[in-house]
């Protein structure tokens, strides 16, 4: 019983990282269909804003204060996140939609750069992110089972995160334009939908979302330049096998990845466990091409 918690808790938090991680990218590319390759770079960026967060609580404020860093750290780096990609949007993403090949080579590009930008101002070695000390220790369940604070925060945080985007994009004004300018933008812009703004605002948002992805990031060890490059592929993945579009097979698709691959880890080992997740994900895609949830729509028909 206590390997099968265990187990099953660290299926849930690796399924929580890649979902906060593929959360952002899958309204820029599962609903405005936009190859981004500089997510990764985004989540660099929002990781970053949690260091300078961390410095500025030590460098000018009490030292009593400094274990609430963090709590200020996660809407920083939404809205640092946010400005960037609402600046890559008006600047170069507005130009490449309905290009996907031009975009995916654009925005690889502009992730270079901001690697590039990151090593000149921050280094290339990484750097430490020190975790309050509210998030050190964990829960203990029973004998041999200790479930880290760290890991059940970014539980938490990615299922507000859902919450947050579950209403925004279903129950709001914002929401229905968005949905109603991604599923036919023509008809949106005749019945008076602003579509400039609305694609701005989605782009920003996902990407703001990568931002906090980084944030949480910084709890699992050190940061550095190349951070994103390790989740870009997972987090593609996941939206691909959820489904384009939808939400909801998001959740499933990184659930059901994080789950087989601890599950191929405990049996196997570390390499071997990923490749059969992807030999399983390949096999699952030549069935259902569309993915777990595919978006049905009149457009699509």
């Amino acid at each position: 019983m206590e390997v099968f918690l265990l187990q099953l808790f660290n299926g849930l938090s690796i399924s929580s990282i890649l979902l906060l991680v593929a959360l952002g990218l899958a309204i820029t590319f599962g609903l405005m269909k936009v190859i981004n390759m500089a997510h990764g770079e985004l989540i660099m960026i929002g990781a970053y804003s949690t260091y300078l967060t961390q410095n500025l609580f030590q460098d000018y404020l009490p030292k009593s204060m400094f274990d609430w860093y963090f709590v200020l750290a996660v809407p920083v780096s939404f809205i640092i996140a946010f400005l960037f990609g609402l600046i890559l949007e008006m600047s170069l993403i507005r130009f490449l939609y309905g290009r996907p090949l031009d975009s995916l080579l654009a925005t690889w590009g502009v992730g270079l750069v901001l690697q590039q930008l990151a090593r000149s101002i921050f280094g290339a070695p990484n750097v430490a992110v020190t975790s309050p000390a509210w998030l050190n220790g964990g829960l203990k369940i029973m004998d041999g089972t200790l479930l880290p604070y760290k890991r059940i925060f970014i539980i938490a945080l990615v299922i507000a995160c859902l919450v947050a985007m579950y209403f925004y994009i279903y129950r709001s004004h914002e929401g229905r334009r968005m949905r109603a300018v991604m599923q036919n933008r023509d008809m949106a812009s005749c019945l008076g939908v602003s579509t400039r703004r609305v694609d701005a605002m989605t782009f920003a948002i996902g990407s703001g979302i990568a931002g906090i992805a980084g944030c949480a990031l910084t709890l699992l060890g050190p940061i550095g330049p190349s951070l994103g490059t390790y989740y870009i592929v997972d987090a593609f993945m996941v939206v691909v096998l959820g489904g384009v579009g939808k939400l909801v097979g998001t959740v499933l698709g990184a659930t059901g990845i994080g789950m087989f691959n601890t599950l191929f880890e405990y049996w196997t080992n570390a390499s071997l466990g990923k490749v059969l997740v992807f030999v399983c994900i390949v096999a699952f895609l030549q069935w259902k091409p569309m993915g777990l949830v595919a978006m049905r729509s009149r457009s699509l028909d």
